[in-house]
């Protein structure tokens, strides 16, 4: 038996908006939501990837729980795009695990010293879903991805995802 190995897919970016606390939930640790700001951001195919996507992020939020011992939040993403070429919707969820013991840490707490992360934080399990017949075969895949936040002065945070397929070696 071999190991799966991974095609270069896709890079998404997401602009967000400021967190807002939930509060501790029923099942358990802080709850934060984080808004996608409305229609920016991107999913991109990458150049040789057979499936092409040009698309822009129409609505979206992150449901970020916090693990009770504080090393690592679990990330809950409800989105809907839309592809710039045909206007075809699709939605685009993940989930996630993000090591706050790094950089992206200091984003999570809002420290002045945040800066732009390395990928290798944050880790993804992406899912799209369309009736689009061109989209229609990205439902049949398996995507995961790696991130980071790209912080730039004055202007809201970007995280950024390079995503893979995940296919027979």
């Amino acid at each position: 038996m071999s190991f799966p190995k991974l095609i270069p897919a896709f890079t998404a970016q997401i602009v967000i908006e400021p967190p807002a606390n939930i509060g501790t939930t029923a099942r358990g640790g802080t709850m934060l939501f984080v808004p996608f700001v409305p229609n920016s951001g991107s999913v991109k195919s990458e150049a040789l990837y057979p499936i092409q996507l040009d698309a822009e992020f129409v609505h979206g939020a992150d449901y970020v729980r916090m693990d009770p011992n504080g090393e690592n939040v679990r990330l809950e993403i409800h989105s809907v795009g839309k592809d710039k070429t045909t206007g075809a919707l699709f939605r685009f969820n993940y989930t996630g695990t993000v090591s706050l013991a790094g950089a992206a840490g200091k984003v999570f707490r809002g420290e002045p010293d945040m800066a732009t992360t390395g990928f290798g934080d944050a880790f993804t399990h992406h899912v799209f879903e369309t009736g689009n017949e061109r989209l229609f075969p990205l439902q049949n895949k398996v995507f995961v991805g790696s991130g980071r936040f790209i912080i730039e002065p004055g202007k809201p945070i970007v995280v950024e995802y390079k995503i893979s397929e995940v296919t027979a070696s």
